[in-house]
């Protein structure tokens, strides 16, 4: 039960945290390149609030913005699946542990392989293959949410839905260093 309640406070931090970095706004001029990005991706909040709080967010350079994006993502997608890896550990309802199960096994791929390819090819200037590997993740992230249809709230629905804005964003930016 201890353990319980420090994961559920663990989350509950977690998405106070998000929060605050969602409802805190940014300060930026015409001239801010990251909010010049920030607005062509479909969540300009999140986008700005994530890379103004980078101290290491390269403020002239897209590509390193989508970099950072990327690495943002793969930060929750660990998380994601520690999360998920006690929940399994923690219940005893069978149905639910092979819905957990599944979705650690949706996540797995996505932070070992799919977003470090993509930040990979990032950093190489293959932003084909990294648009492609960011929509793996989302197909890996929405074959989770799938698994728990018919409930309207799920132990996953608030993080998979920061994983979904998160990757809508990284795949905006994608697309506009495609686009030159």
């Amino acid at each position: 039960m201890r353990k319980s309640s420090l994961f559920a406070s663990f989350f509950i931090l977690h998405i106070l945290t998000l929060s605050c970095i969602l409802l805190t706004p940014t300060h930026s001029s015409d001239g801010d390149l990251v909010a010049q990005i920030c607005r062509k991706t479909p969540f300009y909040d999140l986008c700005s609030s994530i890379l103004h709080s980078n101290p290491l967010a390269p403020k002239s350079d897209p590509k390193g913005m989508a970099l950072i994006m990327v690495n943002n993502i793969q930060a929750n997608a660990t998380d994601t699946l520690s999360y998920i890896e006690e929940l399994i550990k923690q219940t005893s309802d069978e149905e639910l542990e092979q819905q957990l199960a599944f979705c650690a096994e949706s996540y797995i791929p996505v932070v070992k392989y799919i977003l470090p390819q993509a930040a990979d090819a990032i950093s190489q200037g293959r932003y084909g293959f990294a648009s492609y590997c960011i929509v793996d993740a989302q197909k890996e992230v929405n074959a989770c949410d799938k698994k728990f249809s018919g409930s309207s709230q799920t132990p996953l629905s608030d993080r998979n839905c920061i994983m979904q804005k998160l990757v809508d964003v990284a795949a905006a930016m994608v697309k506009l260093l495609l686009n030159g």
